[in-house]
């Protein structure tokens, strides 16, 4: 059975890298599932790699793709923060997850 968790906090950090921040959640084994997302322990965060050929966007459905792998559904609510992140980017990643704006 599919567990669900909000998602506290969607950033774009130093290294222009995106993040998903889960309230809860924690994927310490994420690496095993080799899709290029990664568990920041410190910071309690799924991130991908630096955009290459993939906008922000796809790295958004590959790290929610990734926490459903491992079992979890993460969510944005109204009150997930938005760090560094542009508001046509917030929009699109909202309207990813059929979340009205």
């Amino acid at each position: 059975m599919m567990k669900e968790d909000a998602i506290q906090e969607i950033g774009i950090d130093d290294e222009e890298r995106l993040y998903v921040k889960p309230l809860s959640s924690k994927f310490p084994m994420m690496y095993r599932e080799a899709i290029e997302v990664h568990w920041d322990k410190e910071n309690n965060c799924l991130y991908g790699a630096k955009p290459r050929k993939w906008l922000y966007l796809d790295w958004f459905k590959q790290i929610i793709s990734g926490a459903e792998i491992q079992g979890t559904k993460l969510n944005i609510n109204n009150d997930t923060q938005w760090v560094n992140i542009p508001n046509e980017l917030q929009q699109q990643i909202n309207e990813s997850q059929n979340v009205g704006t």
